[in-house]
């Protein structure tokens, strides 16, 4: 099987633990995690083969990181290390129901410091999917190259895949963030956003004129999920919506990565590239078993705390389907 790559972030996520009689947190409890590991890590434990490309600090969290993916199954031969910054953190505030809000560490941080010669000479070579998210294109010089991976992923034949997964707080206070966005969005086979996301881009101009401008770049397909309410999928040539499922929220942290993961994870098992996209829209029930499939990957990951120990097997979320109908 051709390989999954996850390019970009690595950091760790500090949960709050327990309260004091002022409201605040007890204790913070280190998660390995970051959007685009989070997405190594569910391949992997899916059964797919993922690769990680980032770099990290040569730090104990950096440490900690690099072994969480080595036990989590994830190939790590595209890790550079660095000593002129630390790895990135992020702590974790979740409230009654579940939803996360962060305060991030970063920048400066050594995820920001991965630049084009980073990549090995045969890093794109044998690989089926390159994912990417925004977190990568906070500094200009990490975000080009986050797009040059984009390129070199394209010519090898990958399917280019991108989570919008919009963090404001990481970004450079008083900039225009859409600008900076297009062009990878432009680059992208597929684009994953949420409801909260969708609407932002379309503030100005509306979800059709976002679509439109999607079309005239690269992308074949755009999923759009929102939480417990209905997923909603756009081709140029169609679109429809599917039902998610309902389960209590514990932790909201990883549950789009999740839903990435597995969706990339059946497009690579089942050898769907960029010039299948088309093929595989028009064939419904066939989209929507992946895109269900997906769905449970994410639901099951909202039921458990922390982010790469939050993320389900391939068992566990067949379970889950055949007792969710």
């Amino acid at each position: 099987m051709r390989s999954v790559l996850c390019f970009g972030e690595a950091l760790i996520d500090f949960h709050a633990e327990g309260r004091d009689a002022h409201g605040y947190p007890r204790a913070f409890v280190p998660f390995a995690g970051g959007a685009p590991a989070n997405v190594a890590v569910a391949v992997a434990r899916l059964g797919g083969d993922a690769r990680f490309a980032g770099m990290l600090g040569t730090d104990l969290f950096g440490d900690l990181l690099l072994d969480s993916l080595h036990r989590a199954g994830v190939d790590t031969r595209d890790v550079a290390r660095t000593g002129e910054a630390n790895t990135a953190l992020a702590f974790v505030a979740l409230d009654a129901h579940g939803e996360r809000s962060f305060s991030f560490y970063r920048p400066p941080s050594a995820d920001l410091l991965f630049r084009p010669q980073h990549f090995r000479a045969d890093t794109f070579a044998n690989t089926a999917m390159f994912h990417i998210c925004s977190n990568s294109m906070t500094e200009p010089q990490a975000a080009e190259t986050t797009r040059e991976g984009m390129r070199r992923a394209r010519d090898a034949g990958a399917l280019v895949s991108f989570d919008l997964n919009l963090r404001p707080a990481l970004w450079p206070s008083g900039i225009e963030i859409r600008p900076l966005l297009w062009p990878a969005l432009q680059l992208a086979d597929l684009v994953k956003l949420s409801a909260e996301e969708f609407a932002w881009l379309a503030e100005a101009d509306g979800e059709e004129s976002v679509l439109e401008r999607l079309w005239q770049g690269d992308t074949r397909l755009v999923v759009v999920t929102d939480g417990p309410n209905p997923l909603r999928w756009f081709h140029p040539d169609a679109e429809g919506e599917l039902p998610a499922y309902r389960v209590p929220a514990v932790d909201t942290t990883a549950a789009g990565d999740a839903f990435v993961g597995g969706l990339v994870q059946q497009l690579a098992e089942q050898q769907i590239g960029p010039r299948d996209l088309d093929a595989l829209v028009a064939t419904l029930p066939r989209l929507h078993a992946l895109l269900r499939y997906a769905a449970a990957a994410g639901a099951l990951t909202v039921t458990r705390q922390g982010s790469f120990t939050a993320l389900p097997d391939t068992a566990e979320v067949h379970a889950f389907m055949e007792s969710h109908s």
